[in-house]
């Protein structure tokens, strides 16, 4: 009996004592030590892997870490903790020195920290840590990547994990652990790991190789085109969403004109001013609801897109009530009126807002993206106005077709007097399909809002890019623009990644002025007796 006791009482001493702290000599090493000695001690603190070290090398990254006398410690405002044991220190000492870290050291903390981050509950917190630790793997964290790999179940962790784990042993001595290491590397297509490879290979000025064992270079050659074949795979995809992404910009910004121009026949040079405002009713809301909502901020964009199209819209009404109805049948002067119209809209902006852009955050459903291959992130900014430009797109061809205000346009459209025989109001719907045509302008607005910022000029960098759309298209055609509004952001990315951005430009216009002068009508032509007259 009194032995039991005797056991129980050791245990009990045991668990009562203070949980077990850092190193003293290794934290001494890293606040006091230079530069060498600071680089082994971060190495000693991932080699042991303890958890507790991320504060103190968080702190040092943050220049939060200080010494008084032979003590190290944690300083946040006017509180302070010791490094090593995890108590409060009150007072705070009055003299104390900063810990400096060089820029070396500060990428080798950012490596330990990765290293040491492995081991979080969070998926993301660990995701993110094996995608730092990758780009600079230190060999002290093969043993915590090891460890990592064996307990991870999230299948991209653990592609990251193992491409990590085959960097590092990249530099074996053993030279069937290299080769199966850069097999495993071919896996891994990202630039980082092609550059990595490309160092075995390269050939020095003397006509020496770098790496001297010919098997090693072998599969490094071979796990270099594998590589490259996929990069090669990922640039297209990239290429194509950028296109698909410019191209539902272009609709976007084009199907408003594509009524007002393509179906009512009116040259609105304040087209482009239109998709400013609903740009600005965005940035509006935006601010409401951050005043007066905060807690449903990410949700303000649901209320932004029906106002913007309302404001965008109840202009355009205005502008065609006002000015346009007296034009119509007179080109010259409506292209005149709406583009000293278009100068009164961005004038009034700058007297607004001021003449400086504004920034409309993205909600936070919107920040981040889809990773579809290691070298290619499609942003969930671009993936919801593809989605938003369909929508709009769809939404416009049934109101087109299927209800009674697209049966008026399409009949005024085609024949204005025979419609007005047979009791259409052709004035109001002129009027209608005017402000119609606005307010998808604002949707545009609105769209472009999430990917850039707000400014008074917004509107002119589209306003051609839409003219080009509805031309291309075919005047009136809705399929032709949306071919059209695709197919130009096709060639304009295409173009960009051979020549450049400016002469991707003027070979996209000289393009479609090579193209109107063989095919006047556009891909489709327009139908009906006015097309006929």
């Amino acid at each position: 009996m009194r032995r039991l006791i005797a056991l129980v009482l050791v245990l009990a001493a045991l668990f009562a004592l203070p949980a077990h702290a850092l190193d003293a000599r290794v934290v001494e090493k890293l606040a006091t030590g230079d530069s060498d000695e600071k680089s082994e001690a971060l190495s000693a603190l991932v080699t042991e892997g303890d958890a507790r070290a991320i504060p103190l090398l968080e702190a040092l990254a943050e220049g939060e870490l200080q010494t008084a006398g032979t003590r190290v410690l944690i300083v946040r405002g006017d509180q302070a903790v010791d490094a090593l044991t995890g108590e409060k220190v009150a007072p705070l000492p009055a003299e104390r020195d900063d810990v400096v870290a060089n820029n070396r050291l500060r990428r080798e903390v950012a490596g330990a920290l990765a290293a040491l981050r492995l081991a979080l509950p969070e998926r993301a917190a660990r995701l993110a840590a094996a995608k730092t630790l990758l780009e600079s793997a230190d060999p002290a964290a093969l043993p915590l990547v090891k460890q990592a790999l064996a307990k991870e179940s999230d299948a991209d962790v653990r592609a990251v994990l193992e491409s990590i784990a085959a960097s590092i042993e990249i530099a074996s001595a053993d030279q069937a652990t290299r080769i199966a290491a850069i097999r495993r590397l071919s896996d891994a297509a990202t630039p980082g790991i092609r550059q990595l490879l490309g160092t075995l290979v390269e050939k020095r000025p003397d006509g020496t190789f770098a790496e001297p064992d010919a098997d090693v270079r072998l599969e490094a050659e071979r796990s270099l085109r594998a590589i490259d074949a996929r990069l090669a795979w990922g640039e297209r995809v990239g290429q194509l969403f950028s296109g698909i992404s410019l191209g539902s910009i272009l609709l976007l910004a084009a199907l408003g004109l594509a009524i007002t121009y393509g179906l009512m026949g009116v040259i609105n040079m304040a087209h482009g001013e239109l998709i400013m405002i609903g740009a600005y009713a965005t940035y509006l809301v935006q601010n409401a609801f951050r005043a007066w909502l905060p807690a449903y901020f990410d949700w303000y964009l649901l209320f932004a897109v029906p106002v913007a199209f309302a404001v965008s819209a109840a202009v355009g009404a205005a502008l065609e009530r006002l000015v346009i109805r007296h034009l119509y049948g007179r080109p010259l002067e409506t292209l005149l009126a709406t583009w000293g119209i278009s100068l009164m809209l961005i004038q009034a902006m700058r007297t607004l807002f001021g003449a400086q852009n504004v920034q409309v955050e993205n909600p936070a459903w919107m920040s981040g993206g889809i990773a579809v291959l290691p070298s290619v992130v499609l942003p969930y900014s671009r993936v919801v106005i593809v989605l938003f430009a369909a929508a709009v797109l769809v939404a416009m061809a049934l109101a087109l077709t299927r209800t009674r205000l697209g049966l008026y346009v399409r009949g005024v459209t085609q024949n204005r007097t025979m419609a007005s025989c047979v009791g259409v109001p052709t004035a109001r719907v002129d009027t209608w399909a005017f402000a119609l045509g606005s307010g998808i302008a604002g949707l545009a607005g609105c769209a472009l809002s999430q990917i850039g910022n707000v400014g008074p000029d917004l509107g002119q960098a589209y306003i051609i890019d839409s003219f080009m759309v509805v031309v291309l298209g075919g005047v009136g055609q809705l399929a032709g623009t949306v071919i059209a509004a695709l197919g130009l952001g096709f060639a304009n990315k295409l173009l960009e990644a051979w020549s450049g951005a400016v002469l991707a430009k003027i070979a996209v216009l000289a393009f479609i002025i090579v193209f109107i002068q063989k095919r006047p009508q556009g891909l489709f032509a327009a139908r009906g007796r006015s097309a006929e007259a």
